[in-house]
């Protein structure tokens, strides 16, 4: 199993909405197999397409309890509020308090092909919410106060975190249809 360089905040495809999966076959499974290597050696709990440079909305998660590949998911209920330390891969060694919904109800689908329904409440939903913001373009930097915001920035800044996207070394590794 290989594993991905993972993109850090700077990056532009990190901005960027992300396509619906149309096809699941081999080279899909392949990725999602060196996307769950990458995530586990970094140490995280999720990990989405456009973090390791592809446009497509899906996303692998690992939170103990539960784990898998999750394609073109869609928030369809939330409700509640709870306030959590939450960090990012793209964003590494920084971390803030997020208010996010505590439950969700999610559906997508699986690579077998089949929908997927799931209730999710706490770090399961905040995990779910967060790589489906990463699909939509949107970091963790969005979601701070403006004060927030102008401290994670200088900090970056202080980090050299938005230096410059490298090219994967083959690019056609990362394609997808």
């Amino acid at each position: 199993m290989g594993s991905y360089e993972i993109r850090t905040v700077g990056d532009p495809v990190l901005r960027t909405v992300t396509d619906e999966v149309t096809n699941i076959d081999a080279s899909l499974v392949k990725v999602t197999d060196n996307m769950f290597s990458s995530m586990y050696d970094a140490a995280g709990i999720g990990l989405a397409a456009p973090q390791v440079g592809i446009q497509k909305r899906f996303f692998v998660y690992d939170h103990g309890e539960h784990s898998g590949v999750i394609l073109n998911p869609k928030i369809v209920e939330s409700d509640g509020e709870w306030v959590f330390e939450e960090a990012c891969l793209s964003i590494p060694g920084l971390s803030w308090e997020i208010i996010r919904p505590k439950t969700i109800h999610l559906v997508g689908i699986d690579l077998n092909g089949n929908e997927v329904s799931i209730e999710a409440d706490e770090l399961e939903a905040r995990l779910f919410q967060h790589e489906i913001d990463h699909l939509n373009g949107v970091l963790l930097l969005d979601l701070l106060d403006d004060e927030s915001r102008r401290q994670a920035l200088s900090k970056l800044r202080e980090l050299d975190l938005r230096r410059t996207p490298r090219p994967p070394s083959d690019p056609g590794e990362l394609r997808l249809p």
